[in-house]
């Protein structure tokens, strides 16, 4: 034990050497310090060489001990190691062919019948795909053709009225095209994946049939039903029309209010702030040129007065259409819109009236008539004033019987016709109560044209 511990004891400093701080430039300067002085110049610096040299070859010595005393240990570790090693491998070389030979089994099993039913699934999804595809094709056809046949019946009809005043025209036919146009719509406006829409635009059907049937008879259907509410007239109150023909007027407005309404875009509005567009433009085009006609007639016949008579006629008949046409909108029921929220028609009891007071900003389309009216016939008067002449001198002359007879073209044109008035319950009023609630268009029309006659 004593002369291990002898062949062990060395003077190599290793503790310094394996120190986690030892600095080779540190150890070098201690070793020259060491072995000189530092006041010598020059310094000896083989002393301090020998000395390394002299630890590394010591070190080496160490190291060829070392291993020359345990040489059979370390070859023995190695030997059962390796024989370790090599029956590992062998039981892992089994098992791995056990795992092969299973996974060619699963491979088989499964991977395999795996990829042939996802084939089988590629397939019926398309299959289905196709299926829902062919089905939104038939529905579109099928609602085509219901579109041409409804159609025929407003054109059969109109020419069957034309040929034979007999026959009435089947305006409610026009409902019946504005909804199935709806459906129409419905099926191709959804477009996303997964919708009923999806992928018709890419069949030539559709595009014929939207080119060809659906097209043109939207348009169709959108200038009757406009080409109606132009001509709408329902007589005077002198009763020129039969209540049967004021019912007719009244059934085939209804009708186109109601086409109209519904065939209005819905695209690029929310809805709660969705109007009936197509319907609002043109009442306003039945307004404006009632408004039109009005004002240029007046304006010619207060320049010869001979003619104000028949003019203000023209224009109270001309008025009690528009009374007779509130009427009729107010006491028609907005439809519901299937194309927009079931809650917008949950609390939306309102009337077809509504739409239009409010796109005019006004209570009343007679007090907006004779409003806007007399707002334009105000320059008309100026312009004959300031032209002179004979017609100024008779109009200036004639001034109170000219305001008299607007006051009274606005009392007679407020009220509806008798037809539409029996209609809705109500008793034509009597002179004495004629002018009621209407004094201030009476003031307003009358100052238009009286007020600016200067003396």
């Amino acid at each position: 034990m004593a002369a291990n511990e002898d062949e062990d004891a060395s003077y190599v400093d290793y503790d310094a050497f394996l120190d986690p701080d030892f600095s080779p430039s540190s150890f070098a300067n201690s070793l020259v310090l060491a072995t000189n002085n530092p006041n010598d110049t020059p310094l000896d610096l083989s002393t301090p060489l020998s000395k390394v040299l002299f630890d590394a070859q010591e070190v080496d010595s160490h190291i060829d001990l070392l291993t020359t005393r345990s040489a059979i240990p370390l070859l023995t570790y190695t030997k059962e190691q390796t024989e370790a090693s090599g029956k590992i491998i062998s039981e892992i070389d089994s098992q791995v062919k056990n795992l092969n030979e299973s996974y060619k089994q699963l491979e088989k099993e499964v991977i395999q019948k795996h990829a042939e039913a996802d084939e089988v699934r590629q397939v019926a999804s398309r299959l289905w795909e196709t299926l829902k595809l062919g089905r939104s094709v038939g529905r579109c056809l099928q609602l085509g053709r219901q579109l041409e046949i409804q159609h025929a019946e407003i054109s059969s009809s109109a020419s069957a009225t034309a040929t034979s005043s007999n026959k009435k025209e089947d305006h409610r036919a026009l409902v019946r095209c504005a909804h199935t146009i709806l459906s129409l719509r419905e099926i191709l406006d959804k477009k996303a994946p997964g919708e009923e829409g999806h992928g018709l635009d890419k069949i030539n059907a559709i595009k014929s049939l939207q080119d060809n049937v659906i097209g043109p008879i939207e348009r169709s259907v959108k200038n009757t039903s406009e080409q109606i509410i132009r001509e709408f007239s329902i007589g005077s109150a002198s009763g020129t029309a039969t209540f049967a023909q004021s019912e007719e007027a009244k059934a085939r407005t209804i009708s186109a209010a109601i086409t109209l309404y519904l065939i209005s875009p819905i695209t690029g509005t929310k809805p709660d702030k969705w109007t009936p567009l197509l319907l609002l433009q043109i009442l306003e085009v039945y307004l404006r040129n009632a408004l039109q006609s009005s004002v240029a007639s007046l304006a010619r016949s207060l320049a010869t007065l001979p003619s104000l008579d028949r003019t203000l006629a023209e224009i109270s008949s001309r008025c009690q259409n528009i009374i007779a046409l509130e009427i009729i909108l107010a006491s028609t029921n907005a439809p519901a819109h299937p194309l927009l929220p079931a809650h917008k028609h949950a609390f939306d009891k309102s009337n077809l009236l509504q739409p239009l007071l409010a796109y005019l900003e006004t209570g009343s389309l007679a007090s907006y008539f004779w409003r806007t009216m007399a707002s334009s016939l105000a320059t008309r008067v100026q312009e004959i004033v300031n032209r002179g002449g004979v017609s100024a001198r008779t109009l200036k002359t004639n001034r109170n019987s000219v305001g008299e007879a607007i006051r009274e073209c606005v009392i007679r044109g407020t009220q509806p016709p008798s037809t539409v008035a029996a209609a809705k319950g109500k008793a034509p009023k009597g002179e004495n109560e004629k002018s009621g609630g209407w004094d201030r268009e009476v003031a307003v029309m009358v100052s238009s044209v009286v007020g600016n006659l200067g003396r």
